[in-house]
């Protein structure tokens, strides 16, 4: 039985705004939450050493990689960790999610831009939706204030580089796209860029904006022990 969950942060790489989906899940369910450092900035080949020493030794888990950490999870799929059963990709990709405007973002991704106040319009657009409240969008801010400025801005220039294809080629483990209906950020040719690669993948739609686990966790925590219990189910017929 999966009794366990290794929950992998966004952007901020904090593992603060994950507080809510770790509350949602279920009595017996356990969740290990990654955490970035906030003032040293590291590739996605560097944080996978952290990830790598985060599962190490766990009981049978199921890794999700929210957003940022989408490619680090199918990463670490792909290596065939020990106990590992299963991978969530969430509101997430496995190549540059923004090809058109690429350059752009590669021109603004820089640490002043950071230290700048971010309009709320565009955060409510984009990630949070319209009808966030101004207390849930300051637990944003505050939380991404944590975060060197410089960090921040390397971390977006790893997702336009990222190519995580091949990983997920290589992944065996039953996979779950979980899905922000409305989702303005990562657009859903992400998910089909995964499907096209994987078919297999099953994919599960929470009626929210980008921030999926923060806005609707109780129906996230759903999709997710749905997921879980589906693995568990098939490990056990083909035991028998």
């Amino acid at each position: 039985m999966i009794k366990r969950i290794v929950l992998l942060p966004g952007l901020d790489g904090t593992g603060e705004l994950l507080a809510d989906i770790v509350a949602a899940l279920p009595p017996g369910m356990s969740a290990t939450v990654g955490r970035y450092p906030t003032h040293e900035f590291r590739t996605y080949a560097q944080l996978l050493d952290v990830v790598r020493e985060l599962v190490a030794g766990l009981e049978p888990f199921v890794v999700l990689g929210e957003s940022f950490s989408s490619p680090l999870a199918v990463h670490l799929a792909a290596s065939q960790p020990e106990n590992l059963a299963g991978l969530i990709i969430c509101a997430g990709f496995v190549s540059n999610p923004f090809p058109r405007a690429k350059f752009i973002i590669k021109a603004l991704a820089r640490p002043f831009l950071f230290r700048l106040p971010r309009p709320d319009f565009i955060h409510k657009y984009f990630v949070s939706g319209s009808s966030t409240s101004p207390e849930f969008r300051e637990r944003i801010r505050n939380t991404l204030h944590l975060v060197a400025p410089e960090v921040l801005a390397g971390r977006v220039q790893e997702i336009l580089r990222c190519d995580t294809r091949e990983d997920l080629i290589r992944t065996t483990v039953p996979i779950m796209y979980l899905q922000g209906a409305y989702d303005r950020l990562i657009r859903r040719r992400c998910f089909e860029e995964i499907r096209k690669i994987q078919p297999r993948v099953r994919l599960a739609s929470v009626p929210a904006p980008h921030m999926v686990l923060q806005l609707k966790p109780r129906e996230a925590a759903d999709a997710i022990m749905k997921f879980i219990h589906e693995i568990d189910v098939g490990q056990a017929a083909g035991a028998s």
